[in-house]
Formats: structure tokens, C-alpha cells, sequence
């Protein structure tokens, strides 16, 4: 009798475990119970107060408040390593609608229109002869420190692979460009 009570003590450890786990984790649910991409457009128009965006590089997420509400989330993947995105209090200085970046883009084939040299870094590659620069799509940018600035882009990964800028899905990002405006603050934080 006594073995048996001995092998049920681990599982009671590992449900008790379980059940901690659980609990501990139950505050952030509650506090967000939508998760990550989603945005309240009635919340963002009828909620008193202005709007300000939080981004936190270690949880790779943005967040928009409107009179210190949150009023949506999105996932975002800041600069890598040697572009890192700076932390820091900022406003946005500007908004572009269809802007394209200055550095990076791609040579482009005057005649045929094709990509001759694509991740180009017009700082540091020279221009073949017969083609052009084309800056990649930068949609949505809201610039507010420097160039760095929140757009849209089709590669938003889970961890740091920007030069810098702070990569957003395409819908999240047409959401904070909507609502925010120029002198919104922007606080960028670990």
C-alpha cells in the first residue's frame, strides 16, 4: 500500500503543477482575451482621450491606445542584429500612405523591368549599368525617429528582422495609420 501511495505523488506534484500554470496564466488571458492582430475601430473612434502606441521589442508586439485604452494589438518584428530598433520616447513626424524606401530595394532592369540585384543597400551597392533603383514598399509608414518608422510588410516574423524599421501585417498596419496621427506619442521599450 505504501508503494502505491508513493507512485501517485508525482502525478499530483505534475497536476498541481499543471493547475499553477494555469492560474499564473489566467491574468494575461483575461487581459487580452483576443490574442495578438486585432483591432477595435469603435473603441479607436468613440473612446475620449488621444492615441499613443507602445511597442515591446522583447514581446515583438505593437500596441495602440486611445485615451489609455487599449484598443488593438498587433504582432511585428523589429530590426535584427547590427539594425537594431532603438528604445526610446518618440512622436510621429510623418505619415505616407505608398512610401518606398531610400536604402533598400532593388536594381531593376530599365528595358525588361526585371530584377537584375534584389536586398539592395543603395549605401553600400553600386548601380549596374541599364537598370534603376526601386525602393521596397514601405505602405502605411509612420515614421517617428529618424527613418525608422511602423509599416506594412508581407514578412512579419515572430523575432528581429528588419533593418531597423518595425514590420507589421499588411491590415494591422492600415489600422494604426488610420487612427494614429502626427505628434502621436510612440514609446519603444524592452
Amino acid at each position: 500500500m505504501h508503494s502505491r501511495r508513493r507512485n501517485q505523488n508525482p502525478l499530483v506534484f505534475a497536476n498541481l503543477a499543471l493547475c499553477l500554470a494555469f492560474i499564473l496564466a489566467l491574468p494575461s488571458a483575461l487581459a487580452n482575451p483576443r490574442g495578438v492582430n486585432w483591432f477595435d475601430d469603435q473603441a479607436a473612434m468613440n473612446s475620449s482621450g488621444s492615441a499613443s502606441i507602445k511597442i515591446n521589442l522583447s514581446e515583438q508586439r505593437a500596441y495602440f491606445y486611445k485615451g489609455g485604452k487599449l484598443v488593438g494589438v498587433s504582432k511585428v518584428s523589429s530590426g535584427k542584429k547590427g539594425y537594431s530598433t532603438g528604445p526610446g520616447h518618440f512622436r510621429v513626424l510623418s505619415k505616407h500612405p505608398n512610401h518606398r524606401s531610400t536604402i533598400y530595394g532593388s536594381f531593376v532592369d530599365m528595358r525588361t523591368g526585371r530584377v537584375v540585384k534584389a536586398d539592395v543597400n543603395t549605401r553600400k551597392d553600386r548601380r549596374p549599368p541599364g537598370t534603376y533603383y526601386r525602393g521596397a514598399k514601405m505602405n502605411n509608414y509612420i515614421r517617428f525617429n529618424g527613418g525608422i518608422g511602423l509599416h506594412a510588410s508581407g514578412h512579419v516574423p515572430n523575432y528581429p528582422a528588419s533593418h531597423g524599421c518595425v514590420r507589421m501585417p499588411p491590415h494591422m498596419a492600415r489600422k494604426f495609420y488610420q487612427h494614429a496621427r502626427v505628434g502621436t506619442p510612440v514609446r519603444v521599450s524592452y
